[in-house]
C-alpha cells in the first residue's frame, strides 16, 4: 500500500494479485475532499479540429492534454486522480497508450484503472477516448 500523507490518497495492491503496469488494483481515499469527475476526453483541440488523424500516439497525447486542462480547470492535479477509464478502438495499442501516459502522470502515481476494447467512438475518426475521477482532499488544518 501506498499512501501520500498530504492527501489521504491510498493506492492499494492486494496480495495475491499480479501488479499492474501503472495502476493500482484498488485506490482508496479520506472522504473530506472534492470529488472531480473528468468527462470522457477525446483527442480535440482547443478549436474542435482532430490531433493525428489516424494516429493513435498523437491522439492519445492530445486525451491526456486535454484530461490535465479539465482537472488544472477543476482545482486537481494528476496526484489527485483516483481511477481512470480508456476506451480504445484496438486494445493492441495500449503499449502506446502507456507510452504517452508517462509523460503526463508523474511516477508512483497509479489511479485505479479499466481499459475496454470499443467498435466505435462518439465520431468513427477517434481511436481513444479516456475519462478520470479525481478527489481533491480538503485543507487540513495545520498543527
Amino acid at each position: 500500500m501506498s499512501e501520500d500523507p498530504r492527501s489521504g490518497i491510498r493506492q492499494v495492491d492486494a496480495p495475491g494479485l499480479a501488479p499492474g503496469p501503472g495502476y493500482s488494483h484498488a485506490v482508496s481515499a479520506d472522504l473530506l475532499g472534492r470529488l472531480v469527475a473528468v468527462s470522457g476526453q477525446i483527442a480535440l483541440d482547443g478549436d474542435g479540429n482532430l490531433v493525428g488523424p489516424g494516429d493513435l500516439e498523437a491522439q492519445t497525447r492530445q486525451v491526456f492534454a486535454n484530461l490535465e486542462a479539465a482537472l488544472t480547470a477543476a482545482g486537481a492535479r494528476w496526484e489527485h486522480v483516483v481511477r481512470l477509464g480508456y476506451f480504445l478502438r484496438d486494445a493492441g495499442g495500449v503499449g502506446v497508450v502507456r507510452a504517452v501516459r508517462a509523460e503526463f502522470v508523474p511516477e508512483g502515481v497509479a489511479p485505479a484503472a479499466s481499459l475496454v476494447e470499443v467498435s466505435r467512438l462518439v465520431r468513427d475518426d477517434l481511436l481513444v477516448e479516456i475519462e478520470a475521477l479525481a478527489v481533491v482532499p480538503a485543507a487540513r488544518p495545520s498543527a
